[in-house]
C-alpha cells in the first residue's frame, strides 16, 4: 500500500458524515487507491452507540465494513482535489459472520476495504474484519449517491 500513515479519529470524522460516538474507526494505518485498513477499540466502548442490553452483536461488523469503505472514497476523493458526495448503503451482499458478538474481542479490530468498481459515491466495496488474523465478518457492500 502506498500511504501507509496514520490518519486519526479526527481526520476520518472529516472524511464522512458519521458524527460523535458513531464514527466507528480509530484510525487508518494504511490506505491506496484500491484499498483501506482501519483498526478500532470501539467495539469494546460500553458506551458505543450500537450496542444493546450491554452486548454488541456482531451483525454491527457490517457497519465497520461499510465506515471503512466510506473512508475510502473520501479519501479517494481528497486525494483527486473534491470531496466525496453524501451517500447511503444500498445494499449488503455475501455477508458472512464468523462469530455471535463483538463486544466480547479484546483485541482492536482491523477493517480492510478494497474498491472493487465505480466512482464517486456509486461503489461497491468488498470488506473483512478481523482481530489478531481471526476473520470476523465479510461481506460487499454497495454505496449509492444520495439525490
Amino acid at each position: 500500500m502506498a500511504n501507509a500513515i496514520q490518519i486519526n479519529k479526527a481526520e476520518i470524522r472529516t472524511l464522512i458524515p458519521h458524527s460523535g460516538s458513531m464514527c466507528l474507526l480509530d484510525e487508518v494505518t494504511q490506505w491506496d487507491d484500491q484499498s483501506i485498513v482501519c483498526t478500532t477499540h470501539t467495539h469494546r466502548d460500553p458506551a458505543n452507540p450500537l450496542r444493546r442490553n450491554g452486548h454488541l452483536s456482531a451483525v454491527h461488523a457490517f457497519e465497520y465494513g461499510a465506515q471503512a469503505a466510506a473512508v475510502h472514497g473520501g479519501l479517494r476523493a481528497r486525494a483527486a482535489g473534491a470531496t466525496a458526495p453524501p451517500g447511503y448503503l444500498a445494499a449488503l451482499r455475501d455477508a458472512r459472520l464468523h462469530v455471535a458478538r463483538l463486544d466480547d474481542i479484546a483485541t482492536p479490530l482491523v477493517i480492510c476495504a478494497n474498491h472493487l468498481f465505480g466512482d464517486h459515491a456509486n461503489t461497491v466495496y468488498k470488506f473483512r474484519v478481523s482481530a489478531d488474523d481471526f476473520l470476523i465478518a465479510e461481506g460487499r457492500v454497495t454505496i449509492m449517491q444520495r439525490t
